[in-house]
């Protein structure tokens, strides 16, 4: 007979026992639950891999890399190794721009100086099947070699076509068939956050492969390049990926690796060249093997939203033309300074570089439309664009072939420099560097040296040295007025007619 806690307990059994067996079967089930998350996870993540692995097996043969020789002279204005010798581990021009440490020197003290021959490693890729090739210009420029290695291990002296120092593009061409090459994508529809992989040949390791994502596009403010508009990445760049190409998922290029930003190595910042500008830059390269720009003639200048209020603008979209040369596509058009350009053919315009950029990519004689903001107004003007003059031209510098007839190179006297050399209140040029044993060099023309008169006449800025050189190369001869420290003397320099 069964009392009646018995009962009870038969009663509870059940559900004792469906709770045990519940709680058991939890205990097995999640661990399978968590398994089977954890290999869906690792299944994704293999699959990425493999997409990684196909692009790169099939964009890798159309990346080559790249080797230049040329011969530098070099003022030694650098710390000196304990090794003796400059001691430079990755071999790359972009080492000694950013990473040196700088040697303090009198600045009236011409630095001494050596040639030596410089070799370069870098990348670049196919772009088409008989061979011609983009890279960057900071690669080739001025290079008496070019040689180029295809990931089968040929090797070739390629060509330069063209170069670009503006934009630091440069298409050379090896003489070769049905190769591999690689297609261009667009640039403009790239989004933040997209995955991309760089190939190149960084610290000569061949064909290395890198993943990360576009962390900005847009980047500028350098001084890398005139033309800035770059596409920034964590994909992993060193030295030696410059030229090289940077792919999207489809493995076509959507940029062109070219700058780090760094204490000495890969930190996951990463500059590209977005491949729309470059490809603009190559098609007037191998057509004509040089690139014509559109210029408007003005000085923008980016606002804040303090600087919009005082021109009355509710946002601070938009650029501020502080100055507009005389004569110029701009002032044709009616464009003063002081003026907004809120829109340039339809699109709004976001910054200064950007504005430059657009007007850049445009040929000379297109015409464009500008939305400005003029005392309070929106208006609309139509301008029809000249022809960029020369960055010497614009910059008021000599050129390469002056420079080195001349034997120095001279700028502008600022008040900067006034002070500095002790030429207040005077006007002039003033020499900034000095080939040594040059005829101005042993003819006592130093770096502070001021240039006051060329051939009896006054010269305010390098614009009108420049012009005065030119007429005075006529004669065979220019006669200098020139001070230094408290001594002015003149200087006959002998030129040559061209």
């Amino acid at each position: 007979m069964q009392t009646d806690g018995q009962r009870q307990n038969k009663k509870k059994f059940p559900l004792y026992f469906v709770s045990s067996t519940f709680f058991l079967v939890l205990l097995f089930i999640a661990p399978l639950s968590a398994f089977a998350e954890d290999k869906d996870s690792i299944d994704t993540l293999r699959r990425m891999g493999k997409a990684f692995a196909s692009i790169a097996e099939k964009a890798s043969p159309a990346v080559v890399g790249l080797k230049t020789e040329k011969t530098v002279t070099q003022q030694s204005i650098f710390d000196e190794s304990p090794f003796g010798e400059q001691f430079d581990p990755f071999n790359d021009d972009f080492f000694d721009f950013f990473f040196r440490r700088r040697s303090p020197r009198s600045p009236r003290q011409s630095p001494p100086q050596r040639k030596r021959q410089q070799i370069a490693q870098g990348s670049g890729f196919i772009i088409s099947s008989d061979g011609y090739i983009l890279t960057n210009n900071h690669m080739v420029d001025e290079a008496e070699k070019v040689e180029i290695e295809l990931a089968d291990e040929r090797k070739f002296t390629a060509e330069i076509i063209g170069t670009d120092p503006e934009s630091d593009v440069a298409v050379v061409k090896i003489d070769a068939e049905d190769l591999p090459f690689l297609k261009l994508a667009d640039s403009d529809t790239l989004e933040v956050g997209e995955w991309v992989l760089a190939i190149g040949n960084p610290l000569g390791l061949s064909h290395t492969v890198t993943a990360g994502i576009v962390s900005a596009k847009g980047r500028s403010g350098f001084r890398l390049a005139t033309y800035e508009n770059f596409i920034q990445t964590d994909a992993a760049i060193n030295f030696g990926n410059s030229g090289g190409p940077l792919i999207d998922l489809d493995g076509e290029v959507v940029g062109i690796n070219t700058a780090i930003v760094g204490p000495g190595g890969n930190i996951g910042i990463g500059f590209a060249i977005p491949i729309n500008m470059a490809k603009n830059i190559y098609e007037q390269l191998i057509e004509s093997g040089k690139v014509v720009r559109g210029y408007l003639g003005v000085i923008p200048q980016d606002m804040d939203p303090e600087m919009a209020e005082a021109f009355g603008l509710k946002t601070g979209k938009g650029v501020a033309i502080s100055e507009v040369t005389e004569g110029s596509a701009a002032d044709k058009a009616g464009l003063k300074h002081n003026d907004i350009v809120l829109e340039l053919n339809g699109e709004p315009v976001e910054s200064a570089d950007v504005f430059r950029n657009q007007v850049a990519m445009l040929q000379p004689d297109t015409e464009v439309k500008m939305v400005i903001w003029r005392d309070g107004k929106r208006k609309t003007l139509t301008a029809k664009l000249d022809k960029r003059p020369p960055i010497e031209e614009l910059a008021g510098t000599l050129s390469a072939e002056t420079t080195e007839e001349l034997g120095f190179t001279v700028q502008n006297l600022t008040e900067e420099l006034a002070q500095k050399y002790g030429y207040e209140g005077q006007s002039g040029v003033i020499v900034n560097k000095v080939e040594p044993g040059s005829e101005a060099n042993q003819a006592g023309i130093v770096a502070g040296t001021l240039i006051k008169e060329v051939d009896r006449k006054q010269v305010k800025n390098t614009k009108e040295f420049n012009e005065a050189i030119t007429k005075a190369r006529k004669k065979g001869k220019a006669l200098l007025l020139v001070k230094r420290d408290r001594y002015t003397f003149f200087v006959l320099l002998p030129l040559s007619e061209k």
